[in-house]
């Protein structure tokens, strides 16, 4: 088993095709040399669909070879089936780079091309791309998208999960094992605790939240009821004040009597005035003191209610964490960006109703070393359970570093690892590139990473996917997919200059078969 993955298995019952045109220029070039050296050129071998002599697993990835029209699926311990496929045309070029299935539709048909039957749909950008069932001419012919044989594309749909790594190569790529100590080491004891202490948050959560939202009705209904206890404060504060007035002008009225019955007069009118001026305090001194009470209450349960709301909020993020824990966890480093995110499939459906939201809470700066030197394209991939905690594969796209000298650059900041490292699961990963996040990753994708020196028409001649606040009707947006619109905060990040190296260009084909 420990070698199972280190190189590209061999094409079970793979075929030369040799046509007779090939037979007789080969003829003419042992006659004539000269005249036959350009006949000479090496034929690629003809793909065919092959099975590994074993029984297999879940398929982990699939990696697509646009360089030999392949596309091979692997479970954890190696490559469980290949077929040939066709990609992109010149010009619609189906983008290599780092993707995972966000949707599968059985009996997908294309809204951009005629109605297109594109049956076991797999979709892996929302603007478009996806792997499916279609015509195979032996050659790249596509308008983006990954074809495979109609029968394999059925016979892998029910095996293959949303989540699932699709890597796209612009050459062949295989997984090899590989371990380096900057790879995630989960702890069994707390994979072991791991679904307990999830139950436990979520319903210290939801009795926070039951006590929030207490708390918050109690809040707005004291502020509430004291809302006009100040406006009747201030007018018996007023009234209070008048009858002061009335007991002052009756004193200066008695002071300034000049016979004895305007005295008496003047007696009886300050009797009156002091006895409603002593009314009139004990009543503002009593509300006065209630409505201190009262507001002082309003207060308590206010801040009471802004107590409640953060552990309300801290308690659903613990329980978010604990739950997303028994997920496997992606991230994704970019070089470009100097920053590392990470990603977890939520399973919740996504509010406009295409395919899962994923989590994206962690995103944080991350220290590479010798920033300005090309690291390459690297999937890491927790393939399964092991003795010292899990089993990973490296896969290599892009040049740059190899994977050991790549993973040696980075250093994953420590509060990301406490948070993710000890319950790390089978099919984690962790992808290094120089490559920033494309704009197509947003709150329904895991990461959507296209090799910037590559060719990828199929990809960037498609419609993005538009923001919530471009709403319009199916029919204003057509995407070859139908229309999916969402709220998203992901900028385009900016493309950082990319050393340029030799594409893969395609060399004409006569049709295999």
């Amino acid at each position: 088993m420990a070698n199972r993955l280190t190189t590209a298995q061999p094409n079970v019952g793979m075929r030369h095709w040799i046509s007779p045109v090939v037979v007789l220029a080969t003829v003419i070039a042992v006659a004539a040399p000269a005249a036959g050296a350009a006949a000479k050129q090496a034929r690629p071998a003809r793909v065919v669909e092959a099975t590994a002599p074993r029984e297999a697993g879940e398929p982990m990835m699939a990696i697509v070879s646009i360089k030999s029209q392949q596309v091979t699926f692997y479970d954890a311990d190696g490559w469980i089936t290949r077929a040939p496929v066709s990609t992109g045309v010149s010009g619609r070029e189906t983008p290599a780079g780092v993707f995972a299935v966000l949707e599968k539709n059985k009996d997908h048909r294309s809204n951009m091309y005629d109605d297109a039957a594109m049956p076991n749909m797999q979709r892996i950008t929302w603007n478009g791309v996806a792997l499916h069932g279609g015509p195979l001419p032996g050659y790249a012919a596509s308008h983006g998208c990954v074809r495979m044989p109609y029968g394999f594309a059925d016979r892998l749909f029910d095996k293959t999960r949303i989540g699932m790594r699709v890597i796209i190569s612009p050459n062949d790529a295989a997984p090899v094992e590989f371990s380096h100590p900057a790879l995630l080491t989960p702890k069994a004891e707390a994979i072991a605790a791991a679904p307990s202490r999830a139950e436990t948050l979520a319903r210290e959560a939801a009795e926070a939240a039951a006590v929030a939202d207490a708390a918050k009705k109690l809040a707005a209904t004291s502020a509430r009821e004291t809302k006009p206890l100040s406006g009747a404060l201030r007018k018996l504060q007023s009234a209070k004040a008048r009858a002061d007035a009335e007991l002052a002008s009756a004193d200066k009225a008695i002071a300034n009597a000049k016979t004895d019955e305007a005295k008496v007069r003047a007696e009886e009118l300050r009797q009156k005035a002091a006895a409603r001026a002593a009314e009139l305090g004990a009543q503002f001194e009593t509300a006065k003191a209630d409505t201190a009470s009262k507001l002082d209450a309003a207060a308590a349960a206010k801040d009471a209610a802004k107590a409640a709301e953060t552990k309300k909020v801290d308690t659903a993020r613990a329980a978010s964490d604990a739950k997303l824990a028994l997920e496997p966890v992606s991230i994704y480093i970019s070089r470009a960006t100097q920053k590392l995110y990470v990603r977890r499939n939520t399973h919740k459906p996504a509010p406009d109703g295409g395919g899962e939201v994923f989590d994206s809470s962690i995103e944080v700066p991350v220290t590479i070393r010798d920033p300005g030197k090309p690291i390459g394209t690297h999937v890491f991939t927790a393939m399964a359970r092991s003795d010292t905690g899990l089993r990973w594969s490296a896969v290599t796209i892009d040049e740059g570093d190899d994977a050991k000298a790549a993973l040696d650059r980075i250093t994953i900041p420590q509060e990301v690892l406490d948070r993710i490292a000890a319950t790390a699961l089978p099919r984690s990963s962790i992808v290094i590139s120089d490559e920033p996040l494309s704009s197509e990753t947003n709150y329904r994708t895991e990461f959507v990473v296209v090799l910037n020196n590559q060719p990828q028409g199929g990809f960037i001649t498609r419609k993005p996917t538009p923001p919530a606040d471009l709403m319009a009707s199916s029919d204003d947006f057509d995407d070859g997919f139908g229309s999916f619109f969402q709220r998203w905060n992901a900028e385009p990040a900016p493309v950082q200059a990319r050393r340029r190296v030799p594409t893969y260009q395609r060399q004409p084909q006569i049709g295999w078969w």
